[in-house]
């Protein structure tokens, strides 16, 4: 117990919210214990007067059979993430617990007011140094390094609260515990120890330089994100979708595939099964970036929606602290939240038992500034130790039957930008990814053109374009469609409608669970180059008077349909083959035309 911790009284509890007295110099979102148990909870709310002084705290743990006029015990410390060596790996819950650690200890069900240290503290990590005694270092300062996993090397870092000091002391190559003292920074008369551990306040931003502008593409290798609704790296976006849609699988592949260095990866409210596929599969999962399992880079943070619902609204700043810390070391970051529909229905329980004023269907009237804070944590940044580095943030939402108009998806809207709205009827016809090319958007197009430009090909966002104005001509033909049915439609038409199909069946269209789960970009622009090619040689074919009939039956059809299923020697063969028939063999005296 800290030794400016204070004893108080429980006079009131209604759910996860308890109200106590006596803990007269508590301080806002101070860490409290709460109860015999000593349940973990934390200060949302000081009411101070003359005679009396009550602090209203959020617990995190069940609060059944909690009892008034039991002690609480303030800790003078904020909900902090604890950092350093071994995250990567870890399963933890809303507020660090490592979850096999505890079940250990409790078995397959939480005890409350269990606890564990979320690190090792008695494992040993070789350490580095990469400074020498004498060197100027400051908050942010990369001083060693340890070999977190075969893939990871972890930065130790100065503490980004510590001002311009002499490290002194450094240790020599070996082996320490995070709670060995590896060296000192000496400002002025006063000394400072360093740790290979950090404690950073989960509710507040690690600090950075200066953020940057958003212009490299965080590659997916999902056909419907990098080539028609890019995420810069650093940028946000949201995904929008009802149940069934396919947000968690969407987050599954954004995870797995993304060309980020560290995945965070919180389930936040989400169902039991769902997470515990999370949990099953990401631990077998091979990283197709180096060959190791892909848990080697990653954490898990799990809250389920039986879990305490205050835990869910902390499990997303834990998420995002994590993330920043990875950021530091100069690394990008990608952050998967799943999803934020729950953490807001925390915020409106908390909200409703707090007796705030409601705002729209009862969601507290900060939401969106919450959603606001949440997101504005990601970015592209140069770190206190001068790398640039990157957070993206992606978060599901789940509006009730799908209603986008709903307050939490219009006010994600209002800060994200990029927009994934998955579609029922999409879902519904077996079109996966389910995301409606026509609701979506990115607003980072512009921002990444020139790197699509200089990297991919020069008619990249040309090629884009054109495909996004052929699926918008075939919902306007949709529509006359049903109206007088596809036989009353001139061939012209036909023909939009004919390369439109083959931009959403051959290219859009990605099985998570086969071979074509990841695309690399130069495949994804080969397919989409050739898809134009025959739309523009059939349209000009049409125009000289070759019949569309004659058209849709070439074999080259079958051809480009199969080259998402082909790779490497093959896709190359079979991709020269497709090209070389649309150029040499589809002119009109070859088909039988003058």
């Amino acid at each position: 117990m800290s030794p400016n911790a204070q004893i108080g009284k429980i006079t009131r509890i209604s759910g996860p919210v308890v109200e106590i007295r006596g803990l007269n110099n508590a301080k806002l979102y101070e860490i409290v214990k709460v109860g015999d148990e000593q349940l973990i909870g934390e200060i949302i709310r000081i009411n101070r007067t003359e005679s009396d002084h009550i602090s209203t705290v959020q617990v995190y743990e069940e609060t059944t059979g909690l009892k008034p006029r039991e002690q609480a015990f303030s800790t003078g410390n904020p909900l902090s993430a604890e950092l350093g060596p071994g995250l990567l790996t870890k399963i933890y819950d809303g507020i660090q617990r490592p979850l096999p650690a505890l079940e250990v200890i409790a078995g397959n069900f939480i005890t409350r007011g269990i606890s564990t240290t979320p690190l090792d503290e008695q494992k040993k990590w070789e350490f580095i140094p990469i400074l020498e005694n004498g060197a100027k270092v400051s908050g942010g300062s990369h001083i060693g390094e340890v070999k977190e996993s075969n893939v990871v090397t972890h930065k130790i870092m100065v503490p980004p609260d510590i001002k311009l000091g002499t490290l002194s002391n450094l240790a020599d190559r070996g082996n320490y515990t995070i709670l060995d003292e590896i060296g000192q920074v000496k400002i002025n008369r006063s000394t400072i120890p360093l740790t290979m551990k950090q404690l950073w306040p989960v509710r507040r931003a690690r600090p950075v330089i200066r953020k940057l502008e958003a212009t490299i593409p965080l590659i997916t290798g999902q056909r419907i994100y990098d080539t028609f609704f890019p995420i810069a790296k650093g940028g946000v976006a949201a995904i929008p979708g009802g149940f069934g849609t396919g947000k968690t699988v969407s987050q599954h592949q954004l995870a797995k595939w993304s060309d980020a260095t560290i995945v965070v990866y919180v389930g936040c409210g989400e169902r039991g099964n769902e997470m515990a596929e999370v949990l099953k599969e990401f631990p077998s999962l091979e990283d197709p970036r180096t060959g190791e399992e892909l848990m080697k880079r990653t954490v898990l943070i799990a809250n389920t929606s039986n879990m305490p619902v205050a835990a869910r609204e902390a499990s997303v700043y834990l998420g995002i602290t994590i993330a920043e810390y990875y950021r530091d070391m100069g690394f990008d970051v990608a952050l998967m939240a799943d999803s934020t529909s729950r953490w807001a229905e925390a915020l409106r329980e908390i909200s409703g038992r707090l007796e705030e004023m409601p705002g729209e269907e009862g969601y507290p009237a900060y939401l969106a500034s919450r959603i606001a804070e949440f997101y504005e944590r990601a970015g592209r940044a140069e770190t206190l130790s001068g790398h640039t580095a990157s957070i993206s943030a992606i978060g599901a939402v789940s509006p009730g039957g799908g209603d986008f108009s709903e307050p939490v998806t219009q006010n994600t809207l209002k800060t994200v930008r990029v927009f994934w709205a998955l579609s029922y009827a999409l879902a519904r016809s077996r079109h996966f990814p389910a995301i409606s090319w026509l609701e979506s958007y990115s607003l980072y197009i512009d921002s990444l053109s020139n790197w699509y430009q200089n990297n991919v090909a020069k008619d990249f966002i040309r090629l884009r374009e054109e495909a996004m104005t052929l699926l918008q001509k075939e919902k306007e033909l949709q529509e006359i469609v049903q109206l007088i049915g596809p036989d009353a439609l001139p061939d012209s038409e036909k023909i939009v409608l004919l390369s439109a199909k083959m931009i959403r069946e051959d290219f859009l269209q990605q099985n998570a669970y086969s071979d074509d789960s990841f695309c690399p970009l130069d495949k994804q622009y080969d397919i989409l180059k050739l898809i134009i090619q025959f739309y523009y040689k059939i349209r000009d074919n049409y125009d000289v008077g070759v019949p569309f009939e004659k058209m849709t039956s070439l074999p080259v059809l079958n051809d480009i349909a199969k080259l998402k299923w082909a790779f490497d020697d093959e896709f190359k063969k079979t991709h020269e083959t497709c090209n070389n028939y649309i150029q040499n063999k589809m002119e009109p005296d070859i088909l039988g035309f003058d």
